[in-house]
């Protein structure tokens, strides 16, 4: 096992979420009139932004681009105290997707890619992570044309005091088995939620997909991550066991940015020196609070986070 992380170098995507909120998705070829909207920084800035507000320093390694997307993305950036390595790509603008959440907090996304999406041979080379870092890596990244063999083959020929997490998202599926394997097998942390870890393992069932994936993990362990009931942790070991961390109960308004909020907080738990099961449950409550708010960074401050752990007799305070 690594070292407690002291800084998070977040090795993804920010971008800029188009949020419709609709009552059910329109029929093919159809059109329908959105209840609200809203234009806000999300993708892998829901990541970052969990992160830093429980305290982990944050390096923002991805691209970004020239114009009114990566001026949105910077200035968003900023606010939460949040680095950024690169200039600006002076060719492209940052990417940007639409979200529809339907009325039961569901949401469904079509991205358009940008100056995010690092696609230059080389690109990832001047990240010098070394002992002490957290890096985090998006499935969104591994699955990209061209890019995603550059970031996944940077991603796997980390130095072994790098803590890996990597989180591959909904489009699993789609990353090639070339890109995946590699990343996966340096991993030290693997978070997927329940149907991401049933398409990799074909177990429905999150803990035996956890204790699949657990013995194909590099290092440390897997989280999947089972909506309402929480999440389930496999570490690895010779014949991994797997034990559900339950969640508070609320009521879901909007799920978007939960699993984002969900990463960010576990690692930051990390960070703090507390055990993996013990930032798991700091995670599911975070990703609780998260989907009770609308939009796609609602994550909570590590003052809201630990008022409502209190408040919850189930869950006992953490160092």
């Amino acid at each position: 096992m690594n070292q407690p992380p002291k800084r998070l170098v977040f090795a993804g995507e920010a971008l800029v979420d188009l949020l419709m909120w609709v009552p059910a998705l329109p029929e093919r070829g159809g059109d329908m009139l959105a209840e609200s909207s809203s234009i806000q920084v999300g993708g892998g800035f829901n990541i970052m932004a969990a992160a830093a507000r429980q305290g982990l320093p944050v390096v923002y390694a991805g691209g970004h681009g020239t114009g009114p997307w990566g001026d949105k993305v910077r200035a968003a950036l900023a606010a939460e105290g949040i680095t950024i390595l690169r200039p600006p790509d002076p060719n492209a603008d940052t990417g940007f997707d639409v979200a529809l959440v339907e009325a039961g907090g569901e949401r469904t996304f079509v991205t358009s890619l940008g100056a995010e999406t690092l696609r230059m041979p080389g690109a990832w080379d001047l990240v010098r992570a070394g002992a002490g870092d957290a890096v985090y890596v998006s499935g969104y990244g591994l699955v990209a044309p061209d890019s995603g063999a550059i970031l996944g083959a940077w991603a796997a020929g980390l130095p072994a005091q790098v803590l890996l997490f990597v989180d591959p998202g909904p489009l699993i599926a789609d990353i090639p088995a070339a890109v995946l394997g590699p990343v996966l097998s340096r991993c030290d942390w693997w978070s997927c939620n329940q149907r991401e870890a049933a398409l990799l393992t074909g177990s429905g069932d999150p803990a035996e997909a956890a204790r699949r994936l657990a013995a194909r993990t590099g290092r440390a362990g897997v989280i999947v991550r089972a909506g309402p009931s929480g999440c389930v942790l496999a570490l690895r070991a010779a014949r991994p066991d797997a034990v559900l961390i339950p969640a508070p109960a609320v009521v879901a308004v909007d799920t978007t940015g939960a699993g984002d909020a969900h990463s960010g907080v576990f690692l930051a738990g990390l960070a703090d020196g507390i055990p993996p099961g013990a930032a798991a449950r700091r995670a599911n409550a975070a990703a609780a609070l998260t989907v009770t708010r609308p939009g796609p960074a609602v994550s909570p401050s590590r003052a809201e986070l630990d008022a409502f752990l209190a408040a919850d007799d189930r869950f006992p305070p953490t160092p």
